[in-house]
């Protein structure tokens, strides 16, 4: 079985190929005029590195940032919206609150369609389901012959309690599909089949707005994959850490927003149950952003509710809320080309923007002017100018040193105390991420061994860790592709929900019946459709509440119920430390998931009797004076050895530098175990 992974992010295109329980990896730059140009260059490479033929690929598996790109820059398609008459304002009345009480001139996210294309329609259904006012087709084709002026190409189609009663969306889809073809169109009783019409209706105009982009790219993507001579199915990685297929990802492209991170929290769940810690802090940072993620028992955190471009830093609500499968994480902009510069008031900050792959951080050489986390890292001496990316790619430190200079001047005359100053924000930032994410969730940090991949995070792991006060850090084999790495171990899986009020005393098992069968065959018809293995795994939650709440909880079940009322008082305790005994419970949605076993695949590690030996000395800066430091070559096959810091370790798509007052560890699985000399941080 030879297996293909590829993870489009911001700034690297990560390919992977798992053949013969061995890793050929690369990494890219992300080519964004085309991104499937950027993903088959990375292809060609693995394969002729593993002298493997393209026939004789058995699947191939593909994350993406684009959607999440498209809707942070507004890239998507002109987009319109029929809705209920009367409601065409709820996207943009939103949650009708102040995410930030005390900012006068607060900064609210725009709604992705503009008044003036959102449109309503004649029809009304009630709260029950039952129909008040039936729907007027000739009204449908009114609006849309005024969004086809407007020059819309996507269509939203979001009408009140389609929840409950999808007819009338089901009609109008007919509709369009039948008399306007040129129309890509999502209905919110397909993308979002859910309770609350502020997040249905986002939803819902999130996926029309990036949908005629994603499927162009797919299409592409599977067009000159094919032409290569690729004739194995593509499966795309989900935000829900499940892989589903390429059909179903053009029509709900909202799904694979976190796909690339997903993957990486995917790797991170499978290493910690191999290695049984039971409790793990992701860390992933790129070239773009950095993220977090808790794990415990190794699984990553799950939930339903997602925003995406956030005005506000770490701020709920101050984004488009999403209600879609996600892995709980939080995403900042903190990667390698995050751009540093000094405010007005001579202040030093490090993202969100970023120099991407075009242009790129200075120290390229690809006509990047702006001084940027990978400059400081090269100033710093943590990166060798000669031996960047496999040396494939010569870094320039005079541009580096420059770029630095010119940016940062102001904030003192020498060139090393500047990166180090620009290390120590952009760490600081991702540590203050890392506190109000585990604050939210009532989590300690300090007991947790931090999993550090991608291209950036070994580089930075270290100096996280001591900020917040974890002792341990692992790095794991094949770091720098991590969420490539990470699509490997996933299971095909998809989630299905439906949203049913109803009181917990008033609940009887066998009338849900109909339901589950209901969401099982829609389930299982993706995971039939992407050849999943069996036996599959089906796995049921209940979002439960105390009546009254304006909040609900998932609380795992199965189809018998039992014992609904312990469990949902244990996740409660869980989470907010008490029960309220008195007050009556209610559910309101229900998810079921079905998932294939995971394949995963332990890769070789190449053993060697020698004792390690660095390769050559290079000078890294630690905030005091330039020193001398051994380099060590990766893969380190010595399990046990010991490596004292300071020391570097390089290998093609990363480097980790290990801190003085830091011992390294090579372990048996490939990856180096970093852990604070005197047991504490």
């Amino acid at each position: 079985m030879s297996r293909l992974s590829v993870d489009i992010g911001g700034t690297f295109t990560d390919v992977v190929l798992e053949h013969q329980q061995r890793y050929t990896t690369t990494k890219v730059l992300t080519t964004y005029d085309d991104p499937a140009r950027g993903v088959m260059a990375g292809i060609r490479e693995v394969l002729a590195l593993a002298d493997l033929a393209a026939d004789q690929i058995t699947s191939m598996l593909h994350g993406t940032t684009l959607a999440t790109n498209a809707l942070i820059e507004r890239r998507g398609a002109v987009t319109g919206m029929l809705t209920t008459a009367g409601h065409r304002d709820v996207i943009e009345m939103a949650f009708e609150n102040r995410f930030e009480q005390y900012d006068v001139n607060i900064d609210r996210p725009q709604p992705l369609v503009p008044r003036h294309l959102r449109l309503p329609v004649t029809e009304r259904v009630a709260a029950d389901g039952d129909v008040l006012i039936e729907l007027d087709l000739d009204s449908v084709r009114s609006a849309v012959d005024t969004l086809l002026a407007a020059n819309v190409t996507s269509v939203a189609v979001c009408l009140l309690h389609s929840y409950r009663n999808a007819d009338h969306e089901t009609q109008i889809g007919e509709l369009l599909n039948k008399e306007y073809p040129q129309l890509s169109v999502s209905l919110s009783s397909a993308v979002c089949l859910e309770i609350r019409e502020y997040e249905r209706f986002s939803t819902t105009v999130a996926n029309a707005y990036v949908q005629p982009l994603m499927a162009t790219y797919l299409n592409s993507l599977k067009q000159q994959v094919r032409q290569a001579g690729i004739t194995a199915d593509i499966l795309l990685m989900t935000s829900g850490g499940g892989l589903t297929t390429l059909e179903a990802a053009t029509t709900y492209p909202i799904r694979l927003v976190e796909s690339g991170p997903a993957g990486g929290a995917m790797l991170a769940a499978q290493l910690a149950r191999e290695m049984e810690l039971a409790e793990v802090l992701s860390f992933d940072m790129g070239g773009t952003t950095a993220k977090i993620c808790l794990i415990d028992d190794g699984q990553p955190q799950q939930s339903r509710a997602f925003e995406v471009d956030r005005s506000y830093r770490f701020k709920k609500g101050s984004g488009l809320p999403l209600r879609i499968p996600v892995v709980e994480m939080v995403e900042i902009g903190a990667g390698g080309g995050s751009i540093a510069h000094v405010d007005d008031l001579g202040r030093l900050h490090v993202g969100p923007a970023s120099a991407g792959s075009e242009p790129g951080p200075a120290c390229y050489g690809r006509g990047g002017q702006a001084a940027t986390v990978t400059d400081a890292d090269l100033v710093l001496g943590k990166l060798s100018a000669g031996h960047f990316a496999g040396g494939r790619m010569q870094l320039q430190p005079e541009r580096a040193e420059q770029a630095m200079t010119e940016a940062l001047g102001d904030i003192s005359g020498n060139v090393a105390n500047q990166a180090f100053a620009v290390n120590e924000i952009v760490e600081e930032n991702m540590a203050s991420a890392a506190r109000s994410h585990a604050a939210e969730w009532g989590r300690d940090l300090t007991q947790r061994c931090l999993f550090a991949f991608g291209g950036a995070a070994p580089l930075h792991a270290v100096g996280l860790a001591e900020k917040l006060k974890i002792s341990r850090v692992f790095i794991p084999q094949g770091a720098g592709v991590g969420s490539a790495i990470g699509f490997l171990l996933a299971p095909v899986r998809y989630e299905v929900v439906r949203s049913q009020v109803v009181a917990l005393a008033d609940l009887e098992a066998t009338q849900l019946a109909p339901l589950f069968t209901e969401m099982y065959d829609e389930a299982s018809a993706i995971l039939t459709a992407a050849r999943a293995a069996q036996p599959w795994q089906e796995q049921i939650h209940v979002y439960m509440r105390y009546a009254g709440q304006g909040y609900e909880i998932a609380v795992p079940t199965d189809r018998s119920l039992t014992d609904l009322k312990q469990a949902f008082e244990q996740t409660y305790t869980l989470l907010y430390g008490r029960t309220i005994p008195s007050m009556p419970i209610e559910i309101l949605s229900w998810t079921l998931a079905l998932a294939s076993p995971m394949d995963a695949v332990t890769p070789e590690v190449q053993t060697a009797d020698n004792p390690l030996q660095p390769a050559r000395m290079q000078q890294l800066f630690d905030g005091q004076a330039a020193i001398e430091v051994p380099v060590y070559a990766r893969p380190l096959a010595c399990f046990d050895e010991v490596l004292t810091g300071p020391a570097i370790v390089v290998e093609d798509q990363t480097t980790t530098v290990i801190a003085a007052g830091w011992q390294g560890r090579c372990l048996r699985n490939g990856g180096i175990i970093l852990e604070k000399q005197d047991g504490t941080a």
